[in-house]
């Protein structure tokens, strides 16, 4: 399969800009992003690659940013080369171990997770994904039922069959995220899971102990109405991919529409990740 690599090189930029750059690069499809020294790239599958998107969401920060990019052709063997030199492994809440196939194991660690990307959002290191990371860690997920929604790599959904979750629903709209988590299962030796590529509209009919959705703020504002659907009653939501001001008071108040009630919050910079439950 061929990527397209977008790199991004900025005169200035704060945090908070490069966060919600990156995010809504996501909304449209790129699904992997890189640190460079004066910028980041991004990564996108060739097919999915539409320039007039691309101009659209930088038309937005055209007076905000003074910046330049390039955009190149790779094959995906190269990329996934270039990530191995990159990634480290990752402890969570020093209970949780993440590592790829090319790094040694470490059964000191009560849980262990073996991702292989290859373009899938998801390993554990952006501050989203620790932050639902460390949720999971503290629940009793014993013999529960557990949707993940956006679930990248399907790291959240391996971590929760760790902690003991008797059927785990995995659901991502992106096609290489879908593959990626049919594979990445199989490294982890997780069985009693269902993937499933799409977005809300192929969410079974079932009932729910508990919903993961790391995914962003406009997405999760649109599907919070159908998680509550098949969350059951007592259940839990945990939901990142947004910032604390404003986007964690338009989350509560659309879960609250939806009879779903504010517990507490986690907060890593400026991203959050929040947990609610069904009334």
């Amino acid at each position: 399969m061929q990527y397209i690599q977008v790199t991004f090189e900025f005169k200035n930029i704060e945090e908070y800009q490069r966060d919600l750059l990156i995010s809504d690069l996501a909304d449209i499809g790129f699904n992997t992003f890189e640190d460079t020294e004066n910028g980041f790239s991004a990564f996108i599958d060739q097919d999915s690659y539409k320039e007039s998107s691309l101009k659209t969401v930088l038309l937005s920060y055209d007076e905000e940013l003074e910046y330049s990019y390039a955009v190149n052709e790779i094959a995906g063997e190269n990329w996934n080369e270039q990530w191995e030199k990159n990634f480290e492994p990752l402890v969570i809440s020093d209970q949780c171990y993440v590592r790829a196939t090319f790094h040694p194991a470490k059964p000191e660690y009560p849980y262990e997770i073996v991702i292989d990307p290859k373009m899938a959002f998801g390993t554990g290191h952006h501050q989203t994904t620790t932050m639902m990371m460390e949720y999971i860690l503290s629940m009793d997920l014993n013999g529960k039922t557990v949707l993940d929604m956006g679930c990248g790599t399907g790291i959240l959904a391996f971590l929760a069959a760790k902690k003991g979750a008797s059927q785990l629903t995995a659901i991502d709209y992106d096609q290489v995220c879908y593959d990626s988590t049919v594979e990445n299962a199989a490294l982890n030796k997780i069985s009693n899971i269902d993937i499933i590529c799409g977005g809300k509209e192929v969410i079974p009919g079932l009932s729910f102990d508990v919903i993961l959705a790391n995914i962003n703020r406009n997405i999760l504002l649109d599907q919070i109405g159908r998680y509550s659907e098949v969350l059951k009653a007592g259940g839990e939501i945990v939901f990142s991919g947004f910032y604390e001001s404003p986007d964690l008071d338009m989350i509560k108040e659309a879960c609250l529409k939806a009879g779903m009630q504010y517990q507490d919050h986690k907060k890593i910079n400026d991203w959050v990740a929040a947990r609610f439950i069904k009334q």
